[in-house]
């Protein structure tokens, strides 16, 4: 009876554990499916527009068959970090020209990239949200950029 209670005991633990391997792996499997088709969506809709008709923000849920799920989209100029002053601070620091072509070249670059931040939001009956998120960069390459060389000069 020992032997049997004890095999019986692993058993459902073992089939408890594996359940709940199970359930996380679809769970995951719908977050990322679902992060996927609203990339997508989002790619499509605002390809080959300007950078402006992108929304700073926008969400919504995945309707009836994902109750559980919403999304939220956020996005902002890409912000190309100053390396104008890192360049400067070097021994020997960069003429006034290379800085000048450094600083426009990195605001072209920020007018031109868009980050666009998509977040899909799990709301499980027990607990605090799960947030899931992807970025990736949209690109005018209709804005003019200046090539490097400075104005009025």
């Amino acid at each position: 009876m020992i032997i049997l209670s004890s095999a019986l005991l692993l058993l459902t633990n073992s089939w408890s554990s594996s359940f709940l391997r199970v359930r996380k792996t679809q769970h995951q499997f719908e977050v990322a499916s679902l992060l996927q088709r609203k990339m997508t969506e989002i790619e499509l809709e605002y390809r080959g527009k300007p950078l402006s008709e992108i929304p700073e923000e926008k969400s919504e849920d995945f309707g009836e068959k994902y109750p559980q799920y919403s999304w939220k989209l956020e996005s902002k100029k890409l912000e190309v970090p100053d390396i104008a002053s890192t360049l400067s601070a070097k021994e020997g620091g960069v003429d006034q020209f290379t800085m000048t072509v450094i600083k426009q070249l990195t605001e072209g670059i920020s007018k031109m990239v868009k980050e666009v931040k998509l977040t899909v939001i799990f709301k499980p009956s027990k607990g605090d949200p799960l947030e899931y998120n992807v970025t990736t960069y949209f690109v005018d390459y209709d804005q003019d950029f200046p090539m490097g060389m400075p104005t009025g000069q």
